[in-house]
């Protein structure tokens, strides 16, 4: 028996019917890797059986405190079922992309049973028409309540559930541990310990508040002498702050690593931040397409930090921290604005580490869970999140998963995506998840917040490759780096939309001074649009062409046709008939094909240009069509 740190308590308080507080991740696996090219159902519960004989953690429940007067404590199971935990679904038909995430987002949704150990796994079948996807694959939902683990806490769990082989020798591998099981307290034990642990607990409260009074003060002297940067946080209420229901969204978009990785060392800049102003002009782009877009100010997200870099691992399961920086969305240049959010970022991380606000959630766990449960209820129910001064839009967490494949049950996980947590007045998480070479940027949102996860999913598309074309392009096609830092050094005026418009009609108009290399940069621009102009001019003249033969064979027909109706009276109807049925095929026939070999040329010769473009960057997945695939087999 064990009792849970402050801030794994924490999460336990802040549980609400709206904001259920478990994280979670969709795995999506090929089975042809497996011995004998399937996986079964058993097959999977066998493979987390072994697994979770050396994670005791998640063979414990929650059991606690009467009348909420202490942390609770985590008791081995006596009871642990893996069935109960691991459950066998299936899309309905046709099993696309699209009814996975609702799958996904419905059983996110979801709160666990608090009397149980506190994770469940969903294996689904039916995944029939999901592009990009290898036949007869299944994908794995695991979600796992926070107070369990943390962000780099469950791409540790995630590893520890896999192989990293497909055909493994178990008999090499450590054995389990024993099963050993906690006698379950009883509600006088509990109550005892309460009682000697309140003492404990208000001293340790009075000196946190004399600790974190003198650290506040330090911060606070920091800041006035300018030792100490502060982030420059003015973000506006925009439609992603509205309160949070009880319904979510689920979309992701794949990318390439080294697509990340040029744009990095085009620009100078980390990883995080490629992602960050990837999700910020997705944001914007969004909001634009709503017409919502903030008239001013750009919008800001909150950034958890794993604390075990930064102090240490402890014995909690929860070791992160928070901060916040804004995503400059009001700023066009995306590479202007990608080197705006490096800066933001570097700021926000120094300012954190000094600040003792970087534990503000821990505050949720500082009190007895009768105090902190009642505040949370009572800030959720009122959303009093709509009266705080910072406006975060959303969380973008980043977790760093394994470079290498791994494998569950022999099958070869394909792609991962995280799924987060919704709070009170921010109703989008995002989550960065790298494997094996590829990015996911997974989104996860207030259904009410955000009814239309698909045309999101597309401004993620578009904003990493509009970052790729402006960033990374031109260092790959032979411009040296100081080239390309000159050219992101010319800022772009900040987006402003007219009073009264919807939306801007073109993302990429300015207004202001613009330098040569600007001007130069249109012209090009210009003489490749001019280009493409006159490609798409001769493919239509062809195609008018084409389409005056066949008006002039139709024409010919029709007067055949009327020819064979006057010789009908003379010469019997049978002729007319015999020549309008030998002249009509002919007619028909020779447009059509002429129309289709006019569109082939036209088509040619616009996509002539376009394939060399796009041969040049890694570009994001898209789900096109897909063929029907075998489904997986049963138990």
């Amino acid at each position: 028996m064990k009792q849970l740190g402050i801030l794994d308590s924490a999460f336990v308080n802040l549980e609400q019917t709206n904001t259920p507080q478990h994280i979670g991740g969709l795995g999506i696996y090929d089975p042809s890797t497996a011995p004998g090219g399937f996986v079964r159902f058993k097959d999977v519960i066998a493979s987390f059986e072994r697994r979770l004989g050396n994670l005791p953690l998640f063979r414990t429940r929650l059991v606690e405190v009467p009348g909420g007067l202490d942390r609770p404590y985590w008791v081995k199971d006596a009871n642990f079922d893996v069935e109960f935990h691991l459950r066998h679904i299936a899309l309905p038909e046709p099993g696309d992309w699209r009814q996975l995430c609702i799958q996904a987002a419905r059983l996110h949704s979801r709160p666990l049973d608090m009397s149980r150990p506190l994770w469940e796994a969903y294996i689904i079948e039916g995944l029939d028409n999901i592009p990009n996807v290898p036949r007869g694959s299944f994908a794995v939902y695991t979600k796992m309540h926070h107070s369990l683990v943390d962000g780099a806490g469950g791409a540790s769990f995630m590893t520890a559930l896999h192989d990293l082989v497909p055909d493994p020798d178990y008999a090499e591998q450590p054995k389990a541990e024993p099963r050993l099981v906690d006698v379950s307290p009883s509600m006088s034990e509990l109550l005892t310990k309460a009682t000697l642990n309140s003492v404990r607990n208000t001293a340790s409260l009075v000196s946190g508040a004399v600790k974190n009074s003198r650290d506040l003060g330090k911060y606070a002297y920091g800041v006035a002498r300018k030792e100490i940067p502060t982030p420059d946080i003015n973000a506006p209420k925009t439609i992603l702050n509205k309160p949070v229901g009880p319904h979510r969204v689920f979309d992701a978009g794949e990318f390439p690593l080294e697509g990340f990785k040029d744009i990095k060392n085009a620009v100078g800049v980390t990883v995080n931040d490629v992602a960050l102003c990837v999700i910020g002009g997705a944001l914007q782009r969004y909001l634009e397409t709503r017409g919502a877009a903030p008239e001013s100010g750009s919008l800001a997200a909150s950034l958890p930090l794993n604390m075990r870099t930064r102090r240490g691992s402890t014995d909690e399961n929860n070791q992160v921290g928070s901060v916040f920086a804004s995503l400059h969305t009001d700023i066009a240049d995306p590479v202007e604005r990608l080197r705006a959010v490096n800066e933001s970022t570097r700021v926000a991380k120094e300012s954190g580490e000094a600040s003792p606000l970087v534990d503000a959630l821990k505050l949720a766990g500082a009190f007895s869970p009768v105090v902190a449960k009642s505040v949370a209820g009572f800030w959720a129910r009122n959303h009093l999140s709509r009266h705080i001064p910072v406006n975060v839009s959303t969380c973008i967490s980043n977790v760093a998963g394994p470079d290498f494949p791994l494998y569950c049950a022999g099958a070869r996980m394909v792609d991962y995506y995280g799924l987060g947590v919704l709070t009170p007045g921010m109703g989008i998480f995002h989550l960065v998840f790298s494997y094996a070479g590829r990015i996911t940027l997974s989104v996860l949102a207030d259904r009410d917040i955000m009814p239309d996860p698909e045309t999101y999913h597309d401004c993620l598309i578009a904003a990493y490759e509009e970052l790729y074309a402006a960033a990374a392009k031109p260092a790959l096609s032979g411009a040296n780096r100081a080239a390309v830092a000159a050219k992101a050094k010319i800022r772009s005026p900040k987006r402003k939309r007219a009073v009264g418009a919807s939306k801007p009609k073109n993302r990429g108009a300015t207004t202001g001074k613009t330098g040569k290399k600007r001007a130069a940069a249109k012209k090009s621009k210009s003489a490749a649009a001019g280009k493409r102009a006159a490609t798409r001019k001769s493919a239509a003249a062809g195609k008018s062409a084409a389409a005056g033969k066949s008006a002039a064979a139709n024409k010919s027909a029709a007067a055949s046709k009327s020819a064979a109706k006057k010789n009908s009276g003379a010469n019997g109807g049978s002729k007319a008939i015999k020549a309008t049925g030998a002249a009509k095929p002919a007619t028909v026939s020779g447009g059509k094909e002429g129309q289709a070999r006019a569109s082939n040329n036209g088509a040619g010769k616009a996509s002539a240009g376009d394939k060399s473009t796009a041969a040049s960057r890694p570009r994001a997945r898209r789900r096109p069509a897909a063929k029907a695939q075998p489904k997986l087999p049963a138990a």
